[in-house]
């Protein structure tokens, strides 16, 4: 491109100069010539007054040496035979043909006759017995093309520095036009071989700055797409902990002998793989977060909460666990999908049964504040030593009291995620119980875009509902009235 615009650019500018250089120089040849013979005219006519007075040869010699071209030998007059039989009278060096004179004479114009080494101008003049004499005045071919040369050289030295400029600016142009394109080449070259942060600077003609803004936010959906399908890998995986832990507490169930002893160890085999797979998908996926699939389906809370807690009271029967749970007697509709909701569940009272001792008690409350859903998880284990570095993408379940081999740290983001997705967020504090407890608040007016359009209402009634949350898992625990169904 850049070759292609130069070579345009040199021979439309080789052209303009050619039509203006040519016919200029053939004007300024043209005026040089004219300049000469009109010289030659102003010489020839200071004659005029001379013959007018007198035909006398040694007067007339006198005159004519007077002048330049006369003392040069280049002007010469010829004088008719003023009487019959006379003889003509010739000053000077004659250089034209007898014809051209007598043609001259005979016609009374003036005339310009091609002689060797140049040319001569013949002039007319009356003379005072009534006569025409001819005055010639030799001109040079040097005088004729007099400057012509140099002048033709400038011309064509202005020729070329256009010639060269346009040719420099139109490289520029090419530079400035190709090198954007270039990058914008590199980089899909280097996204196609797996550099997703690879972005173009959006520079250059107008074009291609559009061009760069479509090409980053391509490779901007690209790496959301990896990110989500890795997400996705990862969620789901992290959902088969659920039938492991009932696995690992049946397999622990069965006494002892080589079947559970093989029972135990392939189900510890298990849960090492489902571990690698979790860390593997989580490291490889770029830290960016989504909103959970499906999180604008919408489900009913207390459904999903009750029919979850039908499942894990079972276990936590076996276990020896007391599990409470309270506020699932009306119907709450949620913008998260079923499937969403259950994984989060899933996920948290998953750690208790993972993290806590048996025997440990762990209670589920869903509180409903109007623009919010109020989701909490308690338990009466260790608790959470760094809450903050639980909360942590990749550290959750590490540096913690409920720390303990396998974890990934994927649960509690699974959960935030959901949360976040509604305008909503995740908490980690001190339960009731003296555990750990887990608020997931959950909004009901719709994701972050439309909660920072409302003014954040939900945090603003967020933090003065707070207390009155407390204050009523307190009085549940303490075994108030309002306590729910011991399960």
């Amino acid at each position: 491109m850049r070759w292609a615009l130069v070579k345009v650019c040199l021979a439309v500018t080789a052209m303009v100069v050619i039509a203006f250089a040519v016919p200029l120089g053939l004007v300024i040849k043209e005026m040089a010539r004219d300049r000469a013979f009109s010289d030659a005219e102003r010489q020839a006519a200071t004659i005029g007054p001379t013959l007018t007075i007198t035909t006398d040869r040694a007067e007339l010699t006198k005159a004519v040496l007077s002048t330049e071209p006369g003392g040069r030998g280049r002007l010469a007059v010829h004088v008719p035979a003023t009487e019959p039989g006379g003889s003509r009278l010739e000053i000077g060096t004659r250089r034209a043909t007898r014809e051209d004179l007598e043609t001259v004479r005979t016609s009374g114009r003036a005339s310009i006759a091609e002689v060797p080494g140049g040319s001569t101008l013949l002039q007319p003049t009356a003379l005072g017995s009534g006569g025409i004499a001819v005055v010639e005045v030799f001109v040079p071919e040097g005088e004729v093309s007099h400057g012509v040369g140099t002048a033709w050289l400038v011309l064509a030295g202005v020729g070329v520095a256009l010639i060269v400029g346009s040719v420099a600016v139109a490289d520029r142009l090419g530079v400035r036009m190709v090198e954007p394109a270039q990058r914008l080449a590199g980089a899909a070259q280097d996204l196609g071989e797996g550099r997703l942060g690879t972005r173009v600077p959006e520079a250059g003609p107008t074009e291609l700055r559009s061009a760069a803004v479509a090409f980053n936010s391509m490779a901007d959906q690209v790496v959301q797409l990896l990110a989500n399908e890795r997400e996705l890998a990862a969620d789901l995986s992290h959902r088969l902990r659920t039938p492991l832990t009932v696995l690992r507490l049946n397999a622990a169930s069965l006494g002892e002998g080589p079947a559970a002893e093989q029972t135990r160890a392939a189900v510890e085999q298990l849960e090492r793989e489902v571990d690698t797979i979790i860390r593997t998908a989580r490291e490889q996926r770029p830290q960016t977060q989504g909103a959970p699939s499906g999180a604008g389906a919408g489900c009913d809370v207390s459904e999903v909460v009750r029919e979850r807690m039908v499942f894990w009271s079972a276990l936590a029967e076996d276990e020896g666990r007391t599990v409470r749970l309270a506020g699932v007697d009306r119907t709450v509709r949620i913008p998260v999908a079923r499937p969403e909701l259950a994984a989060s569940l899933d996920a948290l009272l998953g750690n208790v049964f993972r993290h806590t001792p048996e025997g440990t008690a762990f209670a589920v409350d869903v509180h409903h504040s109007g623009d919010a859903v109020l989701v909490l998880v308690s338990d009466a284990g260790p608790g959470i030593a760094d809450p903050e570095s639980a909360l942590a993408r990749g550290a959750s379940g590490r540096d913690g009291a409920k720390s303990a081999v396998g974890s990934t740290g994927l649960g509690l983001d699974i959960v935030r995620r959901v949360a976040e997705s509604t305008g909503g967020d995740l908490r980690i504090g001190r339960s009731v119980l003296g555990g750990t407890e887990v608020r997931i608040w959950i909004g009901l007016d719709g994701g972050p875009g439309e909660r920072a359009r409302r003014g954040h209402r939900v945090g603003r009634r967020r933090g003065r509902r707070g207390p009155r949350v407390a204050k009523a898992r307190s009085a549940e625990f303490r075994g108030s009235p309002g306590n729910g169904p011991h399960l």
